[in-house]
């Protein structure tokens, strides 16, 4: 009996040392009489996390707190005839058969309650017998907080900024890239933790990087991407050089940030040239129209060898994204794109065809902005960003040439293909053709309308989007 006891113990604990299983399993019980063992006072003494994956070695670690999922050894004394584990009020199942007098091991089900858990049972595990009972305070969290999008990423002073993911339940504190803390004025999601808001303090300085923040559930750090506009393309305030020739807007077609925020100019995706022209706006049809674009040859900030030094080149393409700033007071649905290329090689995408295509077959660095689009599904759903600036951020692996995952792609692969173009400009213009989300289907899904929302533009970067993992230890 004890035996198969021990295989099951050794089975379950793969990994850990030999030696602790074999000081450990034979003694199963202290308790001759099942009377007596139900009455026997139980200790706590120790809890450690059994971790069989734990990289420097320590399988058997004690800790302090304990995340849902894991797995815990509990160590005491006078556990025989335990018959329930409360965790968090949450009744816990245990193997009384891998149970001994001095060690219990019980994984933390991850429907336990932690946020919403009642105040008087929180942070505890209660073991409970026949005639007596324990109670033993212990830090339980949920899974480890996770940051996966910051809107915006560039915020001025004033501004809100929200902070999306998962298990970000209770954060009290928000550390930016300067050294910047703030601890007042968090606004949590009480409901189900997956986000929180903040405001940009003034005289944050223009370091840029990433936020830490800290809640309930621990640390999380998120992309090195807010404040960060060292991988500049343009910025239509020096940052960057705006073309002009006559298929293009010029300088005189850039607006003033119409929310006064403190961006200068900004690109109006339909001018006020364009409209004085066609003042109901861009047809149905109209494959597009003028664009915005960089200098492209001869100009050094289109070489983007220049970011190497903040992004590496060997950087893996799908750890590198573009970002941008966009304003749309108006719901945009049904009709109307934004087109963005790294280069200017736009009939090789597609632009000024019949429609709009998504598929893998374009030979080209371009890219359909369609946020009203999801494009899993084709469905679609208005879009506005109300009356405030957002970041939207495009993975360089959504792009024409990048987007076949079974080829491994890097940043310097992007770097050389645009050097390498005819012309390297840098281009967004906006198209109005119909959008055809089946590529496979005869007639387009969404066939285009009159447009003339208006959509605001900015602060276009790259930026690295490595996700960065947090250690409880």
């Amino acid at each position: 009996m004890k035996r198969d006891i021990y295989n099951k113990v050794e089975k379950m604990l793969k990994g850990l040392v030999p030696l602790m299983l074999l000081a450990i399993v034979p003694s199963l019980t202290s308790c001759n009489d099942d009377d007596d063992c139900q009455s026997t006072t139980m200790t706590i003494n120790k809890v450690f996390l059994e971790d069989t994956k734990a990289e420097d070695g320590n399988y058997d670690r004690e800790v302090e707190f304990a995340r849902l999922g894991q797995t815990l050894r509990i160590e005491g004394s006078g556990f025989s005839g335990l018959k329930k584990i409360y965790v968090n009020g949450f009744e816990t199942y245990f193997n009384n058969a891998l149970m001994t007098d001095n060690n219990i091991w019980v994984t933390l089900n991850s429907k336990t309650p932690v946020a919403k858990a009642d105040a008087s049972v929180r942070n505890t595990i209660r073991f409970v017998k026949d005639n007596t009972e324990t109670t033993y305070q212990f830090t339980i969290r949920a899974a480890a907080p996770v940051i996966a999008s910051i809107d915006n990423t560039l915020p001025q002073a004033g501004e809100t900024v929200k902070v999306s993911g998962a298990n970000l339940d209770g954060t009290t504190k928000v550390t930016l890239p300067d050294g910047t803390e703030i601890t007042e004025g968090i606004v949590n999601d009480e409901e189900d933790g997956e986000w929180f808001t903040f405001t940009m303090p003034s005289g944050v300085s223009e370091v840029g990087g990433s936020i830490t923040t800290e809640g309930a559930n621990g640390t999380a750090i998120s992309p090195a991407y807010f404040n960060n506009n060292s991988c500049y393309v343009i910025n239509f305030d020096g940052k960057g050089t705006q073309g002009g020739w006559s298929a293009t807007f010029s300088a005189e077609d850039l607006v003033d940030d119409p929310l006064n925020s403190g961006r200068g100019k900004v690109i109006q995706i339909i001018p006020a040239s364009y409209l004085s022209d066609n003042p109901d706006g861009v047809k149905a049809g109209v494959s597009s129209i003028k664009g915005f674009w960089t200098a492209g040859n001869g100009d050094a900030d289109d070489d983007w060898n220049r970011m190497t030094s903040f992004i590496p080149g060997t950087t893996p393409l799908d750890s590198v994204a573009l970002q941008f700033d966009v304003y749309c007071p108006e719901e945009w649905d049904l009709s109307g794109q934004i087109e963005i290329t790294l280069q200017n090689n736009l009939s090789n995408y597609g632009y000024g065809s019949a429609c709009t295509k998504y598929n893998k077959d374009y030979k080209s660095q371009g890219y359909a902005w369609v946020p009203w689009l999801d494009r899993e599904t084709g469905k679609h759903t208005p879009f506005t960003t109300g009356a405030r600036w957002q970041t939207i951020t495009i993975p360089l692996t959504a792009f024409g040439n990048y987007t076949n995952d079974e080829l491994t792609w890097t940043f310097q692969n992007v770097i050389d293909d645009k050097n390498a173009g005819s012309y390297k400009n840098f281009g967004i213009l906006f198209c109005n053709s119909d959008l055809k989300w089946d590529s496979e289907a005869e007639d387009a899904d969404y066939p285009s309308q009159l447009f003339n929302k208006k959509i605001y533009l900015d602060n276009f970067r790259i930026v690295p989007i490595t996700a960065i993992t947090v250690s409880d230890y």
